[in-house]
Order: C-alpha cells, then sequence, then structure tokens
C-alpha cells in the first residue's frame, strides 16, 4: 500500500513540475524572451515528444527569433512522421509567409484544403487552423467545401461568424437567417449579432440588405418568426408604424397575444412617437378581452392625451380620470392608475392637498414594500411641488429603506439630491449625486453626473453660489411647471452672471422652456448664442442639434436644419445625436430610406 501511495504522490509531483516548467516557458514566450522560451519547450519536448503544445512552442519560438530553417526541418519532419495531418501544411505555409514566400505558402494551404476532398469531417480542425492566423478566405473555403461535400455538414454559424468578420455582411445575415430557418429557436442567438450591425438609420447598407433578405425569406415561408424579426427590426430603427403593422400580423394569426403589441405601444410613447403609440392602444381596447388588459391600455391612452393636452383640455382628462376609477374602483388593481391621478390633479390641476390625500389614504390600504414606495415617492414629488423640502427628504428616504439595492431606490436617492440642490444645500446635493455616478441605471448615472458637473463648475469662481441658486430657483419653478417665471429668473442669471459658467446652462434650459411655450424664434436666439460662444464646449452638440430639430419641425427652414444637423456629424462624432442626426440630415436631402 506505501508503494503505490508513494508512485501515486511522485507522478502527481512529476506533473506538478512539468505544469510549472510549461507554464515558465509560455512566461519567457510572452515577455519576448524567446531564447529561454525556445530552451524551455525544447527540455519539454524531448521529455514528451508526442504533446502538439509542446512542439508548437518550439516552432513559434524559432519563428519569433526569424530562425524559419529550423522551424521548417521541424515542421517538415512532423509532416513526415504523421499519417493525414493538413494542419502541419497550414503550419508550414505561415511559415513560408513569414519568410515572405507568398506563393510557396498558398500552395500548402490549397494542399491543405484539397485534404478536405478526402475527409470533409476534417473540414472543421483545418478551419480552425486558418483562423488562428487570420486566413478567413482559406478558412470559410474550408467550412464551404465541406457542406458542399456532405449534406451532414452544418457550419452555417461559423460561416456566419467568419463572413461578419470579413465585411460580408449579406452573407453573414442570410447563414443567421437560414439558421432560424431550421430552428427558429435560434433567433434569440441570431439577433445578438444582429445587433452589432444594424442601427437606427434604415438607409444605412446593414439594415437595407437585413431587411430585403427577411422579406425573401418571409416570401418563401410565411413562418411567424420572420414577422417577428421584421418587427424587431423596425423598433431599432424607431419605425413603430411598420412594426405595429408586423404585431398585428401575428396576433391576426392566433399564436400571440396581445401583450407584445401593448410593449410597442409602451416603446413608441417612450420615444415620442404619441401618434403611433395611440394608434396601437386604441386597437389593444378594441380587440383584448381581458378587463386588466383594457384598464392598462385606457390607463396608457390617458398618459398619451395628457402629455399633449392644453389647460383647456384638463377638465375633460379629469372626467376620463373618475370615470375609469368609478369603472374599476379604489383598490390595489388600480393602484398605478390613482398615482397618475394624483399626479395630474397635483401638476396639472394645482390640488396639490386633494392629491395629497387620495395618496395618503392609498398608501393605508397598501402592504408590499415595492407599492409603498411608489405612494410615497409620488407623495414625496408633490410635497417638493409645494416646496415643503424637509418633509419630502422623509419620504424619500423611507423609499430607500422600503425598496434597498433596487433602481427605484436609487432613484429615490437622485431625488433627493436635487431636493437638496433645490433647498440650495449644494454641498449634501452633491455628495449624493457622486455616489449616484456609478449607478446600475445609466439614465441616473448621466442625470447624477450632470448636475454634479453643475454644482461643480458654479461653485469654483463663485464662493457665493449666488449665479447657482438663481438657476436652481429657475429649476424649480420649472419643475412646478411656472415656465413663465422660470424664463424670467433666468433672464436674471443671463444679465447679472454674463460670461460666467453658468451662462451656457441658463441659456440651454431658457431655450427648452421657450420651444415648450412654442416661442420658437426666442429658442432659436438662445441655442445660436451658445454655439457662437461655447462652440467648444459640452453643451455645443445639444444647442446644433435642437436647433436644426426646430428649423426642421416648427420654423420650416431645412436647409438651415440641415446645416446644424451637418455640424454634429462633421464635428461631433461621439455626440450620442450623431445618428439621430445623420438620418434626419439624410431624410432632408432626399435620400431614399428603405
Amino acid at each position: 500500500m506505501r508503494f503505490f501511495l508513494f508512485i501515486i504522490l511522485f507522478l502527481t509531483a512529476s506533473f506538478s513540475l512539468f505544469a510549472q516548467s510549461e507554464q515558465l516557458a509560455r512566461n519567457f514566450f510572452e515577455q519576448g524572451e524567446y531564447e529561454k522560451a525556445l530552451k524551455t519547450y525544447q527540455q519539454l519536448l524531448k521529455q514528451n515528444p508526442a504533446n502538439p503544445m509542446l512542439f508548437e512552442g518550439v516552432v513559434s519560438s524559432y519563428q519569433q527569433l526569424e530562425n524559419f530553417e529550423e522551424a521548417e526541418k521541424l515542421l517538415y519532419e512532423k509532416l513526415n512522421n504523421s499519417a493525414n495531418n493538413p494542419n502541419i501544411l497550414i503550419e508550414l505555409g505561415h511559415n513560408f509567409e513569414l519568410k515572405e514566400n507568398k506563393a510557396r505558402a498558398k500552395q500548402f494551404y490549397e494542399e491543405a484544403l484539397d485534404a478536405i476532398e478526402g475527409r470533409p469531417n476534417y473540414a472543421y480542425s483545418i478551419a480552425r487552423g486558418f483562423e488562428k492566423y487570420n486566413l478567413l478566405d482559406f478558412a470559410s473555403q474550408a467550412y464551404e467545401r465541406a457542406m458542399e461535400l456532405s449534406a451532414d455538414m452544418n457550419f452555417s454559424l461559423q460561416l456566419a461568424r467568419i463572413y461578419g468578420e470579413q465585411g460580408k455582411t449579406e452573407e453573414m445575415f442570410q447563414n443567421y437567417l437560414d439558421l432560424i430557418d431550421a430552428d427558429p429557436k435560434f433567433f434569440p442567438i441570431a439577433n445578438r449579432e444582429f445587433n452589432r450591425y444594424i442601427s437606427e438609420d434604415a438607409s444605412s447598407e446593414a439594415n437595407v440588405t437585413f431587411r430585403k433578405l427577411v422579406l425573401k425569406k418571409l416570401q418563401e415561408n410565411p413562418a411567424l418568426i420572420y414577422n417577428k424579426i421584421l418587427s424587431w427590426l423596425f423598433v431599432q430603427q424607431k419605425q413603430y408604424d411598420r412594426a405595429f403593422l408586423q404585431e398585428k400580423a401575428m396576433y391576426r394569426r392566433g399564436e400571440f397575444g396581445l401583450q407584445g403589441v401593448m410593449n410597442l405601444a409602451i416603446i413608441a410613447r417612450d420615444n415620442k412617437d404619441l401618434e403611433t403609440a395611440k394608434e396601437i392602444i386604441e386597437y389593444v381596447i378594441e380587440e383584448s378581452p381581458s378587463e386588466n388588459t383594457v384598464l392598462q391600455g385606457s390607463q396608457l391612452l390617458l398618459a398619451l392625451k395628457q402629455e399633449s393636452a392644453n389647460p383647456e383640455e384638463y377638465d375633460s382628462l379629469d372626467k376620463e380620470f373618475q370615470q375609469l376609477l368609478n369603472q374599476y374602483g379604489y383598490g390595489i388593481n388600480t393602484l398605478s392608475l390613482q398615482i397618475d391621478y394624483a399626479t395630474f390633479l397635483a401638476f396639472n390641476r394645482n390640488k396639490t392637498t386633494e392629491a395629497v390625500d387620495l395618496l395618503k389614504n392609498l398608501s393605508e390600504n397598501v402592504t408590499s414594500n415595492f407599492d409603498k414606495a411608489q405612494v410615497k415617492l409620488t407623495l414625496a414629488d408633490i410635497l417638493v411641488l409645494e416646496e415643503k423640502f424637509n418633509e419630502a427628504l422623509i419620504y424619500y428616504s423611507q423609499v430607500q429603506k422600503l425598496v434597498k439595492n433596487d433602481e427605484f431606490s436609487q432613484n429615490a436617492r437622485f431625488k433627493v439630491a436635487k431636493t437638496s440642490y433645490y433647498k440650495g444645500d449644494f454641498e449634501w446635493a452633491k455628495n449624493q449625486l457622486d455616489v449616484l455616478k456609478s449607478s446600475t441605471s445609466q439614465l441616473i448615472a448621466n442625470d447624477a453626473m450632470e448636475l454634479s458637473l453643475l454644482i461643480e463648475d458654479n461653485s469654483i469662481e463663485d464662493s457665493t453660489q449666488a449665479a447657482l441658486k438663481q438657476y436652481a430657483r429657475a429649476d424649480l419653478l420649472a419643475f412646478q411647471q411656472k415656465d413663465s417665471e422660470a424664463i424670467s429668473v433666468l433672464d436674471s442669471v443671463l444679465e447679472f452672471h454674463k460670461g460666467e459658467k453658468i451662462e451656457d446652462e441658463a441659456l440651454l434650459k431658457q431655450a427648452g422652456l421657450y420651444e415648450k411655450g412654442a416661442e420658437y424664434k426666442k429658442a432659436e436666439a438662445n441655442y445660436l448664442q451658445i454655439i457662437e460662444l461655447y462652440n467648444e464646449d459640452i453643451l455645443a452638440d445639444n444647442a446644433n442639434f435642437y436647433l436644426a430639430e426646430l428649423y426642421a419641425n416648427h420654423l420650416n427652414e431645412p436647409e438651415k436644419a440641415m446645416t446644424f444637423y451637418e455640424n454634429i456629424i462633421f464635428n461631433f462624432a461621439d455626440s450620442i445625436f450623431f445618428v439621430e442626426a445623420r438620418k434626419n440630415f439624410r431624410t432632408l436631402r432626399g435620400d431614399q430610406l428603405e
């Protein structure tokens, strides 16, 4: 027994020592110490001559030392002693390529490919050998030849990946679609690859090619998966009306419910395509047999109407809210509707007392922490509206405790910082914001960073923070929807703090308020002033894009719009507005957007 134990211990120690030596050889190679790597690999290869990794290490070390003759000699010896190993031919070809003998290299590569004729099952190994040296044309030929020779061989996935790397987008898309054709469950996997090539720009070559291939597939085989793929494509291109047609087609076939259609409405609304969102929701309400879906749709429709309503329409909206609540009751099933109604009463009807009473009654009837958090967050927002900051901060803090480590909690923390900023407690606000810069929510992280920078930039030069206090006051007035008062305060900022850091922020904020009030020429003047005075600063791309949108959508001056879209394209390539600017520029120029 002791003898066997000794043998086991000896073999374990020997294997460990061998592994350490191999790692040492790799380390020498990676650090560029090729002489040491070569000697170590040679010693190891003598002990284990059948190990392909050690043989490769010796050959690669010779090649790095530009001793191609020794590497060639070893490879020929290996070829002569190996039966049917076409990968050695690839290695020989690579060695000749390093010697800049491309013609000889090609001969060996083609000889390796010829091996597939007799043995199609060699294709994968041979293709991987070519891929090792980025010889993608030869790798694709290996896979293609095997598939031609044997119906049992399917390398569509490998070919799709290679075609993508080669920039052959049509061939890549075709292979992925063939795989989906064979098994629709493959779509989520292929979709990850589609996302790398498909953009918002419907006129891009990749988008146009992909759309044509999917339509062709749909004509050949009217399977629902192709409607699903087209719907996905149109959503990426923000063509929600076209996506709606595909979603309707899927619903009418009876294999999909209405939730996908409803989800599309929410996406369209979030991207400001309110007309399409409204059309989709009305369709869902008309078609749905489910009371809950009708309630969800009716609530969403009310929210859409609210976004575009003017004060004269508020009475009518109020009645619609009350009708829905009378129909469905004031229970937990209408919690989000009641929250929406409270928000409407406070922010649109100036009935904060009614709104607070509704929410406090609601909070007494909810049991889950998440539901309580939703109610308290809205209640805190209304308290900020009333400038009851300390009470609002208490509720925001309660929300954080109710839903710890949740994005909802991070949102409450951001609102704590924003409320402190409204109060003029800038140092505390900035401390909170700096923590939120690493938020898991990109939107919260970006908002936190912007507000933190605003506070920092306008606290360095002015220790009294007078301009920042005025700007924060204007920001609060805008939150309270007292737009004319906010504009007046910003006028004061621009008059008394001209040339200071706050000026471009104030001009941009005021321009947005002018646009909201349809005072488009005043907004134009503000944007032009930012571009003239601050075209190298952080808000320059915002000003260029918003001005282009103003010319295109409100002032009916497409030529000017094109000029400022073009500014984004050529001068702000890393801007978040770049893709939209390019798309809008092409539309105005008259390009055919597929």
